[in-house]
């Protein structure tokens, strides 16, 4: 949604998407999190793109190929490491948040 307030073209896509590779191909930016291992191959990364693997698989693997992905991305997140230590540090400043708000330590 922040994409959309700034004039991007987004296009959601999920695991049963028409030719998800083509729409792959053509994104700039891809941002996976499906929950299925590797379902983004690298040979379908557009080269440059910015690439932010947000799935987590059994087995430390994200959505996205990495290891193929790698090659032709301008910037990938790894799994494990990328965005999940960003996920509990926003989540642990909100819960610090709610809990000070509730507290009456801090106002809404």
């Amino acid at each position: 949604m922040l994409l959309l307030t700034r004039d991007a073209t987004v296009t959601y896509c999920h695991s049963r998407t028409t030719d998800l590779a083509a729409t792959v191909r053509g994104a700039d930016v891809v941002v996976a999190a499906v929950g299925r291992p590797r379902l983004i191959r690298g040979e379908d990364v557009k080269p440059g793109a910015v690439v932010i693997d947000a799935g987590y698989n059994p087995g430390n693997v994200g959505d996205v190929d990495f290891d193929t992905a790698r090659t032709r991305a301008r910037l990938i997140t790894p799994v494990p490491g990328g965005v999940g230590p960003m996920t509990i540090a926003v989540l642990l400043a909100q819960t610090v948040d709610a809990a000070s708000i509730r507290l009456g330590l801090a106002s809404h």
